[in-house]
């Protein structure tokens, strides 16, 4: 195994006893971003110097028996929306093309303070409205197990980067899938936690009211690894104290969906069946469509009205669409969220966790991408995930399986609000009795 395919507990345990130093990481994380990046068109900005310079800081705190805990000297990447001080922040968009934020955002914070080493900006879909990363003022993001495609969005360039091993893990946004998505279509894990748990303070917005800021790792235990970091929070060990109930969702998450996508997912079943004390089908309530919209209307329209040409088609039409939602149908949905958010509560008293694909379809080509309607009921591969930011609760994607043509396969796990320590249980007993994230695509080997 090559030190940069390492998952991040593995790496830190070498790091604490001074078998590798955070220099070796990063080294190994530089070189294969120059080997990589021209074919992945993954990171927008690479932090060089100054990861090399918190590498060193590390080894020197380590070596004097200050280690700091599982992130310390690790090398973790960045969607380029997360405000970094004195750094390019560009959301992929020719608008942001000279930005440099005076201040870090909260998660950067904290993960300096846990020691990670940022080696860089990720690229991503324009402003993160999209689920293809195609979009981007930089060119589309790659997918590494078969470059013709699309890394999904709109935190494509961060699962990118972290599947191909040119960081260990990533930090992303979820408002509509955003994280869980890329992690399917590359094959790793990708995290939503609750609503609200993890600060979006110096994150730039997509839309407020469905935002969520997560990891994207190799695996369960770095998912977890990295929350700790993020949240500000030591109580999540994984953990599962009984068998769970599981739900499985149908409607609509297996509408129009994939043949392969299905047999693998029914493949997985069968070993949910055995980790679980009841699998049972169970129902959502629908969730309101006028939400997003409008709040992200709000965020742009003074630069939109100002210099549209600074906008991409893909935003440029989509804000043009948002615009004519008015007050009232927004207010109705955003009343309609609260409720949900309340609602929701009453289907985890039935079951303890709700199965579904992660996507209902695999990634499409970039050119189809590039090709395609801005509209964005057209985006089927965001279908499955959306529902989940507005019932506000923790779900991850893990991988399990493949299609014929070799494009991984994600199953999508959700638990009730602040149960990430349980989530994390039953996905880590999943990864565990199966192989499918010990895969590698030919880029990565």
């Amino acid at each position: 195994m090559h030190i940069y395919e390492l998952s991040i507990a593995a790496a830190s345990e070498l790091l604490r006893r001074k078998e590798i130093s955070p220099v070796d990481l990063t080294n190994a994380c530089l070189a294969r971003i120059e080997q990589l990046n021209p074919k992945l068109n993954a990171f927008i900005t690479v932090m060089n110097d100054s990861a090399l310079a918190q590498a060193r800081s590390a080894e020197s705190e380590i070596h004097a028996g200050r280690w700091r805990g599982p992130l310390h000297g690790i090398p973790i990447g960045l969607k380029d929306l997360i405000d970094t001080a004195g750094v390019k922040t560009t959301c992929g968009s020719a608008l942001f093309a000279e930005r440099v934020p005076t201040e870090d955002a909260e998660v950067v914070r904290l993960l300096k303070n846990a020691g990670a080493v940022l080696i860089g900006k990720q690229n991503m879909q324009e402003f993160a409205w999209g689920g293809t990363s195609a979009s981007s003022y930089y060119g589309p993001v790659h997918n590494p197990w078969d470059v013709d495609r699309i890394a999904g969005g709109s935190s494509g360039g961060s699962a990118a980067a972290v599947a191909s091993g040119m960081c260990f893990a990533a930090i992303g946004t979820d408002t509509g899938g955003s994280v869980r998505e890329p992690a399917a279509f590359c094959g790793i894990v990708g995290l939503k936690p609750t609503y609200d748990r993890v600060s979006t303070r110096g994150v730039f917005p997509l839309s407020t009211s469905l935002d969520h800021v997560g990891p994207l790792c190799r695996t369960v235990t770095d998912a977890g690894l990295m929350l700790q970091a993020i949240a500000g929070d030591n109580r999540l060990a994984p953990r599962l104290e009984t068998k769970p109930r599981i739900g499985i969702v149908r409607r609509p998450f297996f509408d129009d969906l994939d043949t392969e996508i299905e047999a693998a997912f029914e493949v997985a079943l069968k070993e949910i069946r055995v980790l679980s004390s009841d699998v049972k089908e169970v129902e959502l309530p629908p969730t309101p469509a006028a939400v997003q919209g409008p709040e992200v209307y709000a965020v742009h329209a003074k630069d939109f009205a100002a210099t549209p040409e600074k906008y991409g088609r893909w935003m440029q039409e989509r804000l043009k669409q948002a615009r004519a939602i008015d007050a009232a149908a927004y207010t109705e949905a955003r009343q309609e969220l609260d409720r949900l958010r309340r609602d929701i509560d009453h289907v985890f008293a039935e079951v303890d966790f709700l199965i579904t694909p992660t996507t209902p379809v695999p990634p499409i080509t970039i050119e189809e991408a590039l090709n395609m309607s801005p509209d964005p009921a057209g985006e089927l591969w965001l279908r499955n995930t959306r529902p989940f930011n507005a019932y506000g609760v923790p779900t991850i994607s893990i991988p399990c399986g493949f299609t014929r043509a070799g494009l991984p396969i994600g199953l999508q796990v959700a638990g009730p609000n602040f149960a990430e320590a349980s989530l994390l249980s039953l996905a880590y007993a999943y990864e565990q009795a199966t192989n499918w994230h010990k895969h590698t695509s030919k880029l990565s080997g």
